[in-house]
């Protein structure tokens, strides 16, 4: 598959301070790619980098086949980082019509835009009227103008509420549908769980793994609740030797289709079985697990 972004051991320090460190990471065209870390992990330094808006201290990117930051690379890119930036006392559409008329687009391109995000409805309300969801949905609007191949976005469920949060999903999956490839950042590990197609988590500047999200979650488990629980354990170990127990609960790493089999056994021993059941880690618990509880992203 082809590659939209890649970096190669992507580094950058502020004096004696290490932002970001040997990143490389692959986005393939056409994927929805989060980048997950804990705030100050390095995950807006490293997207700045590939859109060129600062220098690496050492290493590279290439964006859509050319170097980072080049014009023949930023001409097909779309993108929202640190929250959008506007005229105050303009209207949301003019200030897409602004943006427009710099890079040679027609008002068609903003009306478009603004029905993406869904805010039409307030587009002639001045910017300083919106409210923080309304700002980022008029930021995505404009990283829209023009279609571009890639959209890179820095957190750009910030300040929606369920509704607008389930909105953008719908967009971001209908964007990478339509062949276009989105590069996001997102503490909202749920929504990244439910339209990633890959995942790269970023802890301390450096990349902690890229995965799949599947392949990260681990794979559907059984979980049983049974007495007594030495017992259960010993027959789970027949099926999965990696069985693990937690609050009093057995579980393995094992497709869901064989608990029938799992229960025959345990009811064999002379277990009592009170709960069987099929479990997967969330994309939250498997974050906590990689990058510490203590940096628990806000």
């Amino acid at each position: 598959m082809e590659t939209a972004v890649r970096t190669e051991h992507l580094t950058k320090r502020y004096g004696g301070q290490v932002a970001v460190e040997m990143v490389s990471l692959t986005v393939r065209r056409g994927e929805v790619y989060g980048f997950l870390g804990p705030n100050g992990a390095g995950k807006t330094t490293t997207l700045r980098m590939v859109l060129g808006l600062i220098k690496p201290t050492s290493g590279a990117a290439t964006v859509l086949g050319e170097p980072a930051g080049s014009p023949a690379a930023n001409r097909r890119v779309g993108a929202l980082i640190e929250g959008p930036g506007f005229y105050p006392y303009l209207s949301g559409r003019d200030n897409l019509r602004v943006l427009a008329r710099y890079r040679g687009l027609d008002d068609t391109r903003v009306e478009r835009a603004l029905d993406r995000v869904e805010l039409t409805a307030r587009a002639g309300d001045r910017f300083r009227s919106y409210s923080l969801g309304m700002k980022q949905r008029l930021g995505v609007a404009a990283a829209l103008l023009g279609d571009p191949e890639l959209l890179i976005l820095d957190e750009p469920t910030n300040g929606l509420d369920p509704g607008g949060v389930a909105d953008m999903r719908r967009l971001l999956a209908d964007l990478s549908a339509a062949g276009q490839t989105v590069l996001l950042s997102s503490h909202q590990l749920g929504e990244v769980q439910e339209i990633c197609d890959r995942v790269g988590v970023i802890s301390h500047g450096r990349l902690v793994t890229e995965s799949t999200v599947g392949d990260l979650r681990g794979g559907e488990r059984l979980v049983v609740r049974a007495d007594p629980l030495d017992t259960a354990l010993a027959v789970c170990m027949r099926f999965d030797e990696t069985v693990s127990t937690e609050d009093g609960l057995v579980r393995l790493r094992l497709d869901p289709s064989r608990a029938p089999e799992v229960n025959r056994a345990l009811v064999g021993a002379g277990v009592d079985v009170h709960e069987l059941r099929p479990s997967e880690r969330s994309l939250e618990e498997v974050f906590f697990e990689m990058t510490g509880r203590r940096e628990m992203a806000s």
